[in-house]
């Protein structure tokens, strides 16, 4: 693990609202996604969907509670849904969410264990785990793997 600085409780409020934000996006992708998604090949991957915007909404919930934990208040806006009428257009916008957030959770975890925070960095371990599982349902839909995290670290920054 490579050395990460330390941040103040002030930026790890403004980072985890940036999270929460996309949580919020990933909720209401999955849940529109799951509803318009057509054609029989995308039936199932359309149910995953559904189950993966419950999963999205407990993630919120706990960056919310630790963003509370910090004393800050949690943002109520997500980031901008993309929309399409192609079911491999929203597979893929959805593919990319889950990759992006999959870093940012990653580097998450290196500032809250470089500030102590060790709890943070348990419940951002256990969040990822689901958010690999969605990775994974994404790219097996595409019929591609998946992404290789490690080669895309350098231009999530």
């Amino acid at each position: 693990m490579k050395d990460t600085a330390r941040i103040t409780r002030k930026e790890m409020i403004r980072l985890l609202n940036e999270d929460l934000a996309r949580e919020y996006q990933a909720i209401i992708a999955y849940v529109v996604y799951s509803q318009t998604i057509k054609g029989a090949k995308y039936q199932h991957i359309a149910t995953e969907l559904e189950k993966h915007a419950g999963e999205e909404l407990g993630h919120a919930i706990i960056i919310a509670k630790q963003i509370d934990y910090f004393n800050g208040t949690p943002v109520t806006t997500p980031k901008a849904v993309k929309l399409s009428d192609k079911p491999e257009d929203m597979l893929r916008f959805d593919l990319e969410n889950e990759r992006v957030t999959i870093l940012a959770y990653r580097e998450r975890i290196r500032q809250a264990e470089a500030m102590g925070e060790y709890a943070l960095s348990e419940a951002l371990r256990e969040i990822i785990v689901q958010e690999q599982e969605h990775l994974t349902d994404l790219a097996d839909a595409l019929g591609i793997d998946n992404p290789d995290l490690a080669d895309s670290a350098k231009s999530h920054k």
